[in-house]
């Protein structure tokens, strides 16, 4: 598969593209639904930068990587890009392997069994037994057999577990960012939450929430 090229102050040559058809055909064989890639190269003095992107049906993936060598960062980029769709691939194979609601046998409750109809006379007998059980206790009728009855107790109050509070160092950004960056950063360390300081100095949040997309939350 080949990628769409841009060069901001580049000039894409045969061994830069080489490279990255390269890149690309491994990321493809690791994610089959690949529907496009761009790979866009800048350089600014001493700084040069390697931006890919590959498009999915259900996203995409973005490696970024910054050196003072094009060929450097183009290959630091395409290498961010391959281990994040390694983890997708692992990701779906894990959603895939849990089962349907559907297979899941239902709990069986159990039937109670009916009690037999008695005919006129069984309960003819019955009542005779019954005549001759109460003359013999004196016209009282016969005490019923105690069953055992067990009680369980329980606590007055639920015992409450401590929060298990891990510190991360991977979800707060060292230098200030742009949002660009920062999303780019967040998809890179395959974090849910990202902290970063703006150009201006403001404390900004990003989260992704459960339908993909990335909240931004700014610190008043």
């Amino acid at each position: 598969m080949q990628a769409e090229y841009t060069g901001r102050q580049v000039n894409i040559t045969p061994a830069l593209r080489r490279l990255g058809d390269e890149g690309i055909e491994r990321i493809v064989k690791v994610l089959p639904k690949v529907v496009g890639a761009h790979i866009v190269l800048t350089s600014e003095k001493y700084r040069k930068t390697a931006d890919v992107t590959v498009k999915m049906r259900a996203g995409k993936i973005v490696g970024f990587a910054e050196s003072n060598n094009m060929e450097t960062a183009l290959r630091e980029a395409l290498n961010r890009a391959e281990t994040q769709a390694i983890r997708s691939r692992k990701r779906i194979a894990a959603i895939k392997r849990q089962p349907k609601e559907e297979k899941i046998p239902h709990e069986v409750m159990p039937v109670r069994a009916r009690k037999a109809v008695r005919t006129h006379e069984e309960g003819g007998d019955g009542e005779v037994a019954a005549t001759l059980t109460a003359a013999k206790n004196n016209g009282k009728r016969s005490a019923r057999a105690v069953l055992p009855v067990t009680v369980h107790t329980f606590p007055a109050k639920p015992p409450i577990s401590e929060p298990h509070v891990v510190r991360s160092a991977d979800s707060v950004a060292m230098r200030p960012m742009t949002i660009e960056e920062a999303v780019k950063e967040a998809e890179f360390r395959d974090r849910d939450v990202f902290v970063f300081r703006n150009p201006a100095g403001t404390v900004c949040v990003l989260h992704r929430k459960r339908d993909g997309k990335m909240e931004l939350i700014e610190a008043p």
